[in-house]
């Protein structure tokens, strides 16, 4: 697969709710450049912390998809639901770098102003 077949079945099944995770390395490196900037080392590991944010998600749009041999960047709007019912929107840039038709390392950069705290 290209890069962009990767990323783009990766956000496929994320709609679809089903296999998203077979599209992420086993040694997937994840980073969220958020305050703190935050990295997590390893698929089990990466679902383990994120758990909370996939299970929000209620409906998601691919803004625009940015390709460069084995990187990626996708610009992404979430419409999630809080805990507590509320729902809010966030909009993210998203970075991939694949290698052998999986993604194998993840950066995220986002607002976090609009996450319940």
């Amino acid at each position: 697969m290209t890069t962009r077949q990767t990323v783009e079945g990766y956000f496929a099944a994320l709609k679809a709710k089903e296999g998203w995770q077979s599209f992420l390395s086993d040694d997937l490196v994840f980073t969220s450049f958020t305050n703190p900037v935050k990295t997590i080392e390893g698929r089990e590991a990466f679902l383990e912390s994120t758990k909370r944010f996939y299970s929000s998600i209620y409906s998601f749009e691919v803004r625009e998809v940015l390709v460069d041999a084995d990187k990626a960047c996708v610009l992404t709007r979430y419409q999630l639901k809080a805990p507590n019912g509320s729902a809010f929107q966030s909009d993210v840039a998203e970075v991939f770098t694949t290698k052998a038709d999986r993604i194998s390392s993840f950066s995220i950069y986002f607002d976090s102003a609009p996450f319940p705290k």
